[in-house]
């Protein structure tokens, strides 16, 4: 790990993907991964937005194979490690031996909140090659503490030396935050660590929330690039860990010239995160990113505003895979509000 307090992983050329198609080039991941190599950043992580084998028709094609990423990467780093991502499902064991065999550090694997019990074989298989394994379980503002702090004792049973609490969809406040890393920090051997999304603006204070409860290990990304609104904006938490007297590896002005001087010439204005509208109606719904485009065409099609078949879809706990039910939830809302209006039409002619 590290001798600091609070270990930082930048996932620009991970979950920064997804805000660019999953269109990095080589030659841009090696720029990128040389600055934050030069910043001191801990460790840099490389893949598909969705993990090692997401370059596919349902998760999008990326620019560039996993191989040609971490080949262009590995050279420019020195001290700052590497990670990969891994999805039992998407990911494959002949693509964790290709990203081993390359020189990844750290294989993170990541299971719904409520899914631990299908990334067994997976952290064996990490572990029996010798690298850092960490835990990740995703979307989880669907599930009580009890049931994560359960989660979480399976992958440090499965040999995990971290567990990640994922806030995948934004949808967390400070004080669920809380309720949720205490008992990991209590009744866990191993480190625990955060992941935020910034669909509310809460990016960097419930990173702060979960460092404040005793989390050691936290992601961000350069200009908060990354899924919906975006991560917890790197160079912003850098900054604000430092004033708030953490100890921290990264060099804040190295940070910043990474993201203002290399990061930002390579993104079109469109690609760079924002919490409008959209981003915070995924928030306040608690649903992933991957649901908003299909929910657009549905509101279109079916005459129903998209916030409204948002919240239907939150409600009902949506994961990634379900996006066929979006149809489903815009005809029942458009049969609905067709039956209100023709029940009012009659109570006006009455």
């Amino acid at each position: 790990m590290t001798d600091a307090d609070v270990r930082l992983v930048d996932m620009t050329l991970r979950d920064g993907m997804h805000a660019v198609d999953h269109q990095f080039t080589p030659a841009e991941m090696a720029d990128v991964a040389a600055a934050l190599d030069a910043a001191e950043m801990d460790v840099v992580e490389v893949s598909h937005g969705d993990g090692m084998g997401g370059s596919s028709i349902n998760y999008g094609f990326s620019a560039a194979t996993t191989e040609e990423y971490l080949d262009a990467v590995v050279p420019e780093l020195t001290d700052t490690e590497l990670s990969v991502l891994l999805l039992p499902g998407i990911g494959t064991v002949e693509e964790l031996d290709m990203a081993i065999d390359r020189g990844a550090d750290i294989c993170r694997i990541a299971t719904h909140v409520t899914e631990a019990d299908i990334s067994e074989d997976h952290f064996e298989k990490v572990k029996d090659r010798g690298l850092e394994a960490n835990g990740l379980l995703m979307l989880s503002h669907m599930a009580e503490p009890e049931r994560i702090l359960k989660e979480a004792k399976l992958m440090e049973e499965y040999g995990a030396d971290a567990v990640y609490l994922m806030d995948s969809a934004g949808a967390l406040l400070p004080n669920d935050v809380r309720d949720r890393i205490r008992p990991l920090v209590d009744e866990l051997s191993i480190d625990v660590g955060f992941h935020a999304h910034n669909n509310l603006g809460l990016g960097i204070g419930n990173t702060l929330a979960a460092l404040e409860e005793g989390a050691v290990t936290t992601d961000g990304c350069l200009r908060g690039l990354g899924a919906g609104s975006g991560n917890a904006q790197i160079e912003v938490l850098v900054g604000v860990l430092e004033k708030a007297g953490y100890d921290i590896n990264p060099d804040f002005f190295g940070v910043m010239d990474a993201a203002e001087d290399v990061l930002v010439p390579m993104i079109d204005d469109d690609e760079m995160p924002e919490l409008d509208n959209d981003s915070l109606m995924l928030g306040y719904a608690g649903v992933y990113s991957s649901f908003l485009r299909h929910t657009r065409r549905a509101g279109e099609k079916y005459d129903i505003d998209p916030r409204e078949i948002l919240v239907e879809l939150g409600e009902m706990e949506v994961v990634g895979g379900q996006e066929d039910l979006i149809t489903d939830v815009a005809s029942r809302l458009a049969e609905e509000k067709e039956s209100g209006a023709a029940a009012e039409a009659a109570s006006d002619d009455d």
